[in-house]
């Protein structure tokens, strides 16, 4: 099986690879607050010489209820993408969910993200992907993980080979997701970089009635698995106060605790990498 590795700034990204850092708060929800998370992951990256990707939305759009806050919006948030990466040097993430949203979003970010939901939106993935630049689509918590290979094949229709795919847990009764580690060596077999999202596989959606619930403890013990199977990389929500966050609070780690969690898990992908798994 022959591997697609992501360039994504100045990190490759892929399963052979050290693992990438995907973290950020959920929502960004100003300029401040961005530059502030962005430099300490900056901080973070330096200190364990990782490839370290800055996410955050700008529109949460598929929010539990109408009346929850929803972000800044497109329009003032993408001069502060371009001004982090600008600051920081560090490649910059958003989620995209519409056709509209593609061509502009691309020019000031580094990574488009396609949630979860609509990861078999063909018009989105198209639109996406014309946009040439590296694309991280979520498995939906609904699909089978062969089922991603229809989804590759969608944005390789653009000629665009700059995929990630990544695992966020898989719907498991109401209101509850479960990972399925097999999903990542399945994925794998598409040779792209597959990413694990620690947080959102411990969301508990529109658990708490007009918003979604989550355990943040399991997060950390959820990577720790998926990078001991091997993986390109984790993706980890972080904020210094997420009891007080606009969105997905309780999934998200403690900034002050991130760097804790890295260090572990890069102790974990040494070994890993060592002994990958073959499932060609």
């Amino acid at each position: 099986m022959s591997l697609n590795n992501v360039k994504i700034g100045p990190y490759t990204v892929g399963n052979d690879q050290k693992i990438t850092i995907i973290a950020g708060p959920c929502a960004m929800e100003s300029r401040d607050h961005a530059l502030e998370m962005a430099t300490v992951l900056k901080e973070i990256a330096e200190q364990f010489k990782i490839g370290m990707i800055y996410k955050s939305s700008y529109d949460k759009a598929n929010r539990t209820s109408v009346a929850s806050e929803r972000g800044i919006g497109r329009d003032e948030a993408l001069p502060i993408f371009a001004e982090i990466g600008e600051a920081t040097g560090l490649p910059t993430l958003t989620d995209v969910h519409s056709v509209e949203d593609c061509a502009p979003v691309g020019e000031a970010v580094d990574v488009l993200q396609i949630p979860a939901l609509l990861c078999r939106q063909t018009d989105l993935l198209i639109a996406a992907g014309n946009t040439g630049k590296a694309l991280n689509i979520k498995k939906g918590q609904f699909l089978a993980p062969w089922d991603m290979a229809n989804v590759v094949t969608k944005v390789e229709s653009t000629g665009n080979k700059n995929i990630m795919l990544c695992e966020r847990g898989a719907s498991f009764g109401y209101n509850t997701l479960v990972s399925d580690m097999r999903s990542l060596p399945i994925m794998a077999k598409t040779g792209y970089p597959i990413i694990y999202d620690a947080t959102h596989s411990v969301q508990q959606p529109g658990g708490e009635g007009s918003t979604s619930g989550g355990d943040r403890k399991l997060a950390p013990v959820l990577a720790r698995a998926a990078v001991a199977v091997g993986v390109a990389g984790v993706f980890m929500e972080t904020h210094q106060d997420p009891d007080s966050a606009p969105s997905d609070g309780p999934n998200m780690i403690y900034l002050n605790q991130l760097a804790t969690v890295i260090e572990t898990l890069l102790e974990i992908d040494e070994v890993s990498k060592q002994y990958p798994v073959n499932f060609s």
